[in-house]
């Protein structure tokens, strides 16, 4: 009777251990993913330019060429309002006033034999048509150091939305390409982002002869560029 009693109670201290595990839930299954990038661009004419102008002046002493400078630069000022540029548009951009000195090579001594005066001023101009008359007019009031000409875009948003929707658009057909090629459908859009956005940049001409032209000089002003990045990640079935 006492070993049935012992077999008895190992009997039910082990039950436990060999019982069944319980049953684990299946992991959920990984949705297939499709990633492409896609690229755009838009382009637009320019409709603004922006122009540097100066007078540089020479004097015995810094004084005189400074009146010099002064007075000069003030018909330039006079000039620009004269073709309707505003105030606002207007922006000195630097002044110097530097001394002179014999060439290295020269055998005088080293000593100041004059000043230089320099003032230049950075205009905006929004209607290109006046940008050929401004520069002629610039040079015949005095300015004699005319930098480059840098066309823009005065409100780039338009058309870095254009550049925006061109790249979806580019990201869509390799998309489409790709998963036919595979023999998957596109589920739905799980991601957007953008990779990046190139904003128009201003085109740059060469700096111009400072001898006065007898007519307005022709401009060309020819197209600012946006691109666009922007990747899509796809659920594929």
């Amino acid at each position: 009777m006492m070993v049935r009693i012992v077999i008895a109670s190992l009997a039910l201290a082990l039950a436990p251990v060999f019982a069944p595990a319980a049953a684990q839930p299946a992991p959920e299954a990984q949705p297939h993913l499709l990633s492409v990038s896609g690229d755009g661009e838009a382009k637009a004419k320019p409709d603004e330019a922006t122009l540097s102008a100066g007078v540089v002046t020479d004097g015995k002493d810094a004084a005189a060429a400074l009146a010099a400078n002064s007075r000069r630069m003030n018909e330039v000022f006079v000039t620009l309002k004269r073709l309707g540029i505003p105030d606002k548009s207007i922006q000195t951009s630097g002044i110097s006033v530097s001394p002179q000195y014999p060439d290295y090579n020269s055998k005088q001594p080293r000593r100041v034999t004059g000043y230089e005066v320099s003032n230049s001023v950075t205009v905006t101009v929004d209607d290109l048509g006046k940008l050929g008359p401004a520069i002629d007019a610039l040079v015949t009031s005095g300015a004699n150091s005319l930098g480059s000409v840098a066309f823009s875009i005065r409100d780039p948003k338009p058309l870095m939305a254009r550049a925006r929707e061109a790249a979806v658009k580019d990201a869509v057909a390799k998309a489409e390409t790709l998963s036919h090629a595979a023999g998957v459908k596109l589920g739905p859009i799980v991601a957007i982002s953008e990779g990046g956005i190139s904003p128009p940049q201003p085109m740059y001409r060469m700096a111009m002869s400072m001898a006065a032209p007898a007519a307005p000089p022709p401009v060309a002003p020819g197209e600012n560029c946006v691109s666009a990045n922007v990747s899509i990640t796809w659920e594929i079935r």
